[in-house]
């Protein structure tokens, strides 16, 4: 047992908590790969404050998905695409 733990805590401290806030969405998606998605998890149980903010995405993403959507207009959804299509030339 005291073996898992060191394992568990060596995954945790190889993982940088900017490396997790780099990959949440993969996390939350399920696209991590199996050991990488292992040390996130090992990486949650020792630190609070990466714990809180996946919970924090999770209680986001699960409000935003209730939010009814209303259309966007037409000449606003023209003007956000013409941004969007301009944004790498700029």
């Amino acid at each position: 047992m005291l073996w898992h733990r060191i394992l568990q805590w060596r995954r945790a401290r190889a993982l940088p908590c900017r490396h997790v806030v780099g990959v949440v969405t993969d996390y939350l998606d399920d696209a991590l790969p199996p050991r990488e998605r292992a040390n996130f998890d090992a990486h949650l149980q020792i630190c609070e404050g990466c714990s809180a903010y996946v919970d924090q995405l999770r209680q986001t993403t699960r409000l935003i998905g209730r939010m009814p959507g209303e259309p966007l207009p037409d000449e606003l959804q023209a003007e956000l695409l013409d941004v969007f299509r301009n944004w790498k030339s700029a």
